[in-house]
């Protein structure tokens, strides 16, 4: 267990080095050639403007994150539930699935303007467009995993005469949570953009409305650092899940890769 821990806290430090390494990169390639500071402002300046300005990016990025939490979770609630119809009713499954297929396909920047005409300007619109960027992936991601349950899973509950719903509980839902996960790691990346592209749409506030005005007056450094606050809530949503999922799924082989990385290290 300790050489486990050891292994992913190398591997979150290399992480880090990294991305230090590659900050610092920038910082001496901007001030090394000169770089116009509306072209390619030095992360240092970033970092000054963002202290400066925080008191303005900070109820902004509380007013973004709000649509990407509730949008996410309404994708995670009704995704899980229409994929189960999909699942245990072919006749569902016929009518839904092109559906969603065509509503996947059709541009969601293209009918944002139509949020505002149907539910407001306001926090409604934005939760809906989140909703839809990510409602898909995780839909899919689920049909696939209650579709891929061993046949031999569903034998063996049955031999021990367990009910329906228990074999649903003990057997299908523990096989198809690894592929539930991975749907819901990718709405949680795409739940920032999506936050963004409804601001940027209709709003008067938020972190994609800054931006438009920072890209505005060409106030490349702020937009730089608008970009970085989006980004952090981005990666902390996709963290929670992230977590969540090693809580819900430590024997799974995706968490457990460690050991097997060690036992190879060790022989």
């Amino acid at each position: 267990m300790a050489t486990t821990v050891r292994k992913s806290l190398g591997r979150q430090t290399s992480t880090i080095v990294s991305l230090v390494g590659a900050v610092l990169v920038w910082e001496l390639a901007v001030r090394l050639f000169a770089v116009p500071e509306y072209i390619l402002p030095a992360p240092s300046q970033v970092f000054v403007d963002l202290v400066k300005n925080f008191q303005v990016v900070l109820p902004a990025a509380y007013f973004t994150l709000q649509p990407m939490i509730l949008g996410f979770l309404m994708a995670v609630v009704l995704g899980v539930a229409l994929s189960l119809l999909v699942v245990y009713s072919p006749a569902f499954e016929a009518l839904f699935y092109p559906l969603l297929v065509v509503l996947q396909i059709i541009p969601k920047i293209a009918v944002a303007p139509l949020f505002i005409i149907w539910v407001g300007f306001g926090l409604p619109s934005k939760i809906l467009l989140v909703f839809l960027l990510s409602f898909f992936p995780i839909v899919v991601n689920s049909i696939v995993a209650f579709k891929s349950v061993e046949t031999e899973l569903f034998d063996l509950a049955k031999s021990y005469r367990a009910s329906r719903l228990k074999i649903f509980w003990k057997v299908e839902m523990p096989s198809a949570l690894p592929s539930l996960f991975a749907g819901f790691k990718v709405a949680a990346a795409l739940s920032a953009t999506a936050a963004v592209v409804a601001e940027f749409v209709a709003s008067d506030n938020g972190l994609g409305y800054l931006l438009l005005g920072y890209n505005g007056n060409m106030n490349t450094s702020m937009s730089f650092a608008v970009i970085v606050i989006l980004s952090v809530l981005g990666l902390l949503l996709y963290g929670v899940v992230e977590l969540i999922e090693r809580w819900a799924i430590p024997w799974h082989v995706s968490q457990r890769r460690d050991d097997f990385t060690v036992g190879k290290s060790t022989t």
